[in-house]
């Protein structure tokens, strides 16, 4: 009964976290969630205040992406961007879809797949506006991007810390694993795309949408982003953990562009979304809690299974069976609770390796698949535009599963 009863609020917490009944903020129900479970005494305090601090690295990490993020956005750098693809597409439709998608490929291996969606997103909108393109595809870009190119680099994804924890591969080893699937993801997601949304990328566009001039500050945010980037390079490199350079990174780059206004500073770190890091924390005690009712065992022996199989057999169903476990609840969620299992395994590193890229790729199927597309989603609302669950479903059923297939089987290779 009392597993039933943690699954329950599971369940509901997810669903609050997903659907935001009353508009209310996402981690209101996921630390509504996580003290249910400890009111009803299914995860003992102790127990959810080990979860929480489990997450230190990640909060780390994610508070210096986001005041990057933050910087880059108020000074106008992805504006910048946006602008420059749409002067260099010459009027040409499809080749402002490739440079989008271009832009969204950096933007992720080196903020991460959030920032696409949180900050690259509101941009693009409003320069394919000007410009008086369809946005769709556009916006889809930028989407779906963020999930295709997110195991580039470790920095690339959040997920990639809650998989790996403190196994967190170093730089080299990870680009001999992944490269070439991520080469792969990356392409066939933009081949995909450009074949779904072939007609309304056919014909031209306004060409006379000037670019954006960066300011002395953007051109300092820009140096901040590289700097930041290289540290992280170097930290990853040497196999250290990445949420505390991230972190002091990102503060340096914050002073150094504001040139140590202190009220510059302070509105930049009022307009970051801080209510992210309550919610993961929410999320780690409610992967706890699932733990303690069986979770992590059921993952672990389904894993371990999949492991028994052929090689290419277990490692596409691993990829795969993580992806619809993502879809279904999430992939930070399905992360937490795969990493929890990873943890208990000794499966091989083919293996490991298909369960990261369907956690990473995976979500490309639907809106719920991971945070950054439910991002995506809140960013393109307070813009007036909507996109429906199914309009998103038909594009990721013809743009996930091809993309995920080679992906996995260049693991192989």
């Amino acid at each position: 009964m009392t597993h039933f009863l943690t699954w329950a609020i599971a369940a509901a917490t997810i669903a609050g976290i997903l659907f935001r009944p009353r508009e209310w903020p996402e981690a209101i129900w996921a630390c509504a969630g996580a003290l249910l479970l400890i009111l009803c005494r299914l995860i003992p305090v102790s127990d959810a205040a080990a979860a929480v601090l489990k997450g230190t690295d990640v909060y780390l990490f994610l508070t210096g992406m986001m005041l990057l993020a933050d910087l880059a956005r108020r000074e106008g750098v992805f504006d910048w961007l946006a602008s420059l693809a749409v002067h260099a597409s010459r009027g040409s439709r499809a080749r402002l879809f490739f440079l989008i998608y271009a832009v969204g490929v950096l933007v992720t291996v080196f903020l991460s797949n959030d920032a696409t969606a949180v900050v690259l997103t509101p941009a693009v909108f409003a320069a394919v506006r000007r410009a008086r393109a369809e946005a769709q595809p556009y916006l889809f870009a930028c989407a779906l991007i963020a999930n295709a190119a997110s195991f580039v680099l470790p920095i690339s994804n959040p997920a990639n810390l809650v998989v790996y924890g403190r196994n967190l591969p170093a730089l080299l080893p990870w680009l001999r694993e992944f490269a070439l699937p991520s080469l792969l993801s990356i392409a066939a997601t933009y081949l995909l795309l450009r074949l779904f949304f072939r007609a309304p990328l056919r014909g031209s566009l306004d060409p006379d949408t000037s670019p954006v001039n960066l300011s002395p500050a953007g051109r300092r945010a820009v140096l901040g982003v590289a700097f930041t980037g290289a540290i992280l390079i170097t930290a990853s490199g040497l196999g250290l953990d990445l949420g505390l350079p991230t972190c002091l990174a990102a503060i340096f780059s914050v002073i150094v562009a504001t040139r140590g206004s202190a009220v510059a500073a302070w509105r930049i770190a009022r307009e970051v979304s801080w209510s992210v890091l309550p919610l993961v924390a929410g999320l780690f005690v409610l992967v706890a809690a699932l733990n303690l009712a069986g979770a992590s065992q059921a993952v672990g022996e389904t894993l371990r299974y999949y492991g028994s199989l052929p090689e290419w057999a277990g490692m596409l169903a691993s990829s795969f069976g993580v992806a619809a476990l993502s879809n279904v609840m999430n992939n930070l969620p399905s992360g937490l609770l795969v990493g929890s299992a990873l943890q208990t395994q000794n499966l091989a590193p083919p293996l490991r390796s298909a369960v990261l890229i369907g956690v990473d790729l995976g979500p490309n199927l639907s809106v719920t698949g991971s945070l950054a597309t439910v991002l995506w989603l809140i960013a393109l609302r307070r813009e007036g535009h909507k996109v429906g669950g199914f309009t998103f479903l038909k594009c990721g059923l013809a743009a996930m599963p091809p993309a995920l297939l080679l992906a996995t089987l260049a693991l192989l290779v």
